[in-house]
């Protein structure tokens, strides 16, 4: 039989395939229908044909009950086991093609009374069309999600050109917060300046970033820093959206609790595209850390791939350079 994308269409057709199913009678013959019908409705899934999906769901489950039926009076007339010697019933149903599931799932379907045996068949179909209703909406917000994408990365560079000044839709930030750890004399070793310049709260507060009207901010916060991170993104005129965990392999410091993550904190301003439905990340992420306060490149990459086109920059850069992407801080 042809796997070409045309054949399921062309042997689902409704009145044809209802005819072909009252008139077979070997168990092959059914299951091929079956079968068809199966491939059928994937060929609708990607089609968006609700049509197609609905009457090949219909046939599908009606050549299930007729295959079961078949099963059954296999069964009665000795030509495959009952099912006692489990290893044996096993292997004869594999030389048909069915699985144990199968066969008594479509023996199930089998025994029911034809009135909800016919109700049966109405969910079914209800839930397959639906389904496929779902699908279409998710994939025409993707692409709506995408286009909107690439027209704000237009007029942001086209903003840029006119003002002179580049702006950026996205803001990848990580302060070097001033933390003031619990010794002087012994906790030095773990404190941020040790291991590079730090702001205080305020100073950072104050700076100006270079965010287009419309944008979105990723900014990391330690958990003592949590209030003054919330804080920050309001005072550079974002609002808070949501935010991700990053866990770490290797526990950290911490008064409370020794802490074994950091936050990774979304703001928005203006009218920028939230990720589109079915494409949004796991809200912890685990990754290994690597040389004080690094980032790791899952992170980067995430926002690369929800932001493709939009002008990037990470402020207070501290590490390696990707393309695609502007670079401020001391390191940079």
């Amino acid at each position: 039989m042809s796997e070409s994308p045309a054949a399921p269409t062309a042997l689902i057709r409704y009145d044809a395939a209802r005819r072909a199913l009252a008139e077979a009678v070997r168990f092959d013959d059914i299951k091929q229908i079956r079968d068809v019908a199966v491939a059928a409705q994937e060929y609708a899934r990607q089609a968006k044909d609700s049509e197609l999906i609905d009457n090949a769901t219909e046939i599908r489950k009606r050549a299930e009950r007729r295959a079961g039926e078949v099963l059954a009076e296999m069964a009665a007339n000795g030509e495959r086991p009952k099912g006692r010697k489990k290893e044996s019933h096993t292997a004869i149903l594999s030389t048909i093609g069915v699985s144990p599931t199968q066969s008594s799932r479509w023996q199930q379907l089998a025994k029911m009374p034809t009135e909800k045996f016919e109700a049966h068949v109405s969910a079914a179909k209800k839930s397959a069309v639906a389904s496929l209703n779902y699908a279409t909406s998710q994939a025409d917000k993707r692409e709506r999600r995408a286009t909107r994408e690439q027209e704000l990365a237009d007029k942001t560079i086209a903003a840029s050109h006119e003002l002179g000044v580049k702006q950026y839709g996205v803001i990848y930030a990580d302060p070097p917060w001033h933390f003031k750890p619990y010794s002087d004399v012994t906790g030095m070793d773990r404190a941020a300046e040790n291991h590079y310049p730090t702001m205080t709260f305020d100073k950072i507060k104050e700076l100006r970033v270079p965010a287009a009207p419309d944008a979105v901010l990723f900014l990391w916060a330690t958990v003592p820093m949590l209030p003054e991170a919330l804080e920050v993104i309001t005072a550079w005129g974002f609002s808070y959206r949501s935010h991700c965990i990053w866990v770490k392999h290797k526990i950290g410091t911490g008064y409370w609790f020794r802490n074994r993550h950091e936050i990774l904190l979304v703001g928005t301003r203006g009218n920028i595209p939230a990720p589109a439905p079915g494409e949004q990340y796991e809200s912890i992420i685990e990754a290994e850390v690597a040389r004080h306060s690094a980032k790791p490149f899952r992170f980067t990459e995430i926002i690369e791939e929800l932001f493709p086109n939009l002008p990037r920059i990470e402020m207070f850069h501290r590490g390696e350079t990707y393309d695609g992407w502007d670079y401020w801080g001391n390191e940079s």
